[in-house]
């Protein structure tokens, strides 16, 4: 019998936070950040991405769940939609042995949006 989890990674530039769930998504089996794991300014980094995906995948196989459905989330709005941890983290969850069967991307994205950095002419450089 195999146990699923889903896991949500919500990636930013300054931390990276992983939730797991079970499939309905009301009950938190395993929570894990970036600032867990490393110190100082480098919790959003993909060290401390990798780091906290071989954390929870730890307290995955011992709560016996070897299933997971990987649904990440970037930071939205008009700036970049992944930031660097979330891929490294799905990296290091494959690694660490724990089966994949969906990765989804979450990311708010806005219909209308916000006015970009630059002005009316653009970024001059």
């Amino acid at each position: 019998m195999s146990h699923k989890a889903i896991l949500h990674i919500f990636s930013t530039y300054n931390n990276v936070l992983m939730t797991a769930t079970d499939l309905t998504g009301a009950e938190t089996i395993a929570k894990v950040s970036g600032g867990m794991v490393v110190k100082g300014s480098d919790a959003g980094g993909q060290f401390a991405a990798a780091r906290a995906a071989e954390r929870i995948a730890e307290m995955l196989s011992e709560k016996e769940f070897n299933q997971v459905i990987v649904k990440y989330r970037g930071a939205g709005g008009n700036r970049s939609h992944s930031a660097p941890g979330a891929t490294a983290a799905i990296r290091a969850l494959t690694r660490a042995g724990v089966s994949i069967t969906r990765i989804e991307d979450v990311t708010p994205i806005p219909t209308d949006g916000t006015k970009k950095k630059g002005g009316r002419r653009g970024r001059r450089v």
